[in-house]
This record gives C-alpha cells, sequence and structure tokens, in this order.
C-alpha cells in the first residue's frame, strides 16, 4: 500500500473541493481556484473534511498513480490557502534584475538585457537588485518559471556566478594552478 496515498488530505476551512465527472477536482479557496483532471482510474471521494484516494488495484502503475494523485490533490490545497514561493538570488559582479510592468528584466554579462514576461498567475517581485522573490498558488508553474529565469545564467562551479535558487550549494571548483 503507498504510505503516501493512504494519509487523508485534511480540508481546512473556508477551502471548498468539488470533484466532477472523470476525477476533474476543482479547489476554491482564499488565495484563488485550482483545477485539474486527475488519473480516471483512482478513485478520489470526500469525506466529511477530508478527501480520500484510493487504488482499484495493485498493479505496478496503480500504485504508482496513488501516491501521485494525493501528493497533487495536496499541492493544490496547500496552494489556494498558503500559496507557493521559491527564492532566487543573483550572484556575480555587474549582474542584477529589474522589475518593470510585469516584466522581470536581467543583466546577466550578455551583451543585452534578458527580458522575460510574467505568466498569468504568477507574481515576481524583486528584494534589492539580486534577489527575486516568485509567489503563484499553483507550484508546478512557480516551480517552472523559477526554472526557466535560473537558466538564463546557470551557476558557474569556479567564482559561483549566475543565478541560484536560495538554499542551492554550488560546488566549488579549485581553479588552474601555475607551473612551478
Amino acid at each position: 500500500m503507498s504510505r503516501i496515498g493512504r494519509m487523508p488530505i485534511a480540508i481546512p476551512a473556508g477551502v471548498t473541493v468539488d470533484i466532477a465527472e472523470n476525477n476533474k477536482v476543482t479547489i476554491t479557496g482564499p488565495k484563488g481556484t485550482l483545477e485539474r483532471v486527475l488519473p480516471a482510474e483512482m478513485e478520489i471521494k470526500k469525506d466529511g473534511e477530508e478527501i480520500i484516494v484510493s487504488r482499484p488495484n495493485d498493479l505496478k502503475k496503480m500504485k504508482s498513480l496513488h501516491g501521485l494523485t494525493r501528493t497533487l490533490i495536496n499541492n493544490m490545497v496547500v496552494g489556494v490557502t498558503e500559496g507557493y514561493q521559491k527564492v532566487l538570488e543573483i550572484n556575480g559582479v555587474g549582474y542584477r534584475g529589474q522589475k518593470q510592468g510585469n516584466k522581470l528584466i536581467l543583466s546577466l554579462g550578455y551583451s543585452h538585457p534578458v527580458e522575460m514576461e510574467d505568466p498569468e498567475g504568477i507574481t515576481v517581485e524583486m528584494d534589492g537588485q539580486n534577489k527575486i522573490i516568485i509567489k503563484g498558488i499553483d507550484k508546478e508553474k512557480v516551480g517552472q518559471y523559477a526554472a526557466e529565469i535560473r537558466t538564463k545564467r546557470a551557476p558557474e562551479p569556479y567564482k559561483g556566478k549566475g543565478i541560484k535558487y536560495e538554499d542551492e550549494v554550488i560546488r566549488r571548483k579549485v581553479g588552474k594552478t601555475g607551473k612551478k
């Protein structure tokens, strides 16, 4: 039995859950509404103030979908109540970012500034010139946009210059040494 899939999902106060046919789950909370079509094989039931996900049989595919389905629903519930946020840091001399309307403009040592449009449902804030805070209710979109920003200049191992996640540790390498 999937240890994660077995756990019931508590529905906090102020959150409404609607389960339609074909496992289309709509969750509305104080921060907004999320909807997602989940695997049709899973059985999703609302039982009072909690959601229970159960699987039809013990095939390997069903076992893997069981935990996934439960986690996706839980991420939606957390998203509409608390929301998600990722923090990126820009390291390097002359590397900086700024916000203009719904555009993020990054100076990353290229011959041109890198402009990125905020996707809908996601807000981007700058804390100073080298801290980017990405907020939203959809965990997948927040993580994806953070990854896209990071790829514009991923951190390099010698000086640590580039865009990194706040909690990311960059494995540093020793540079060249001269002949003796």
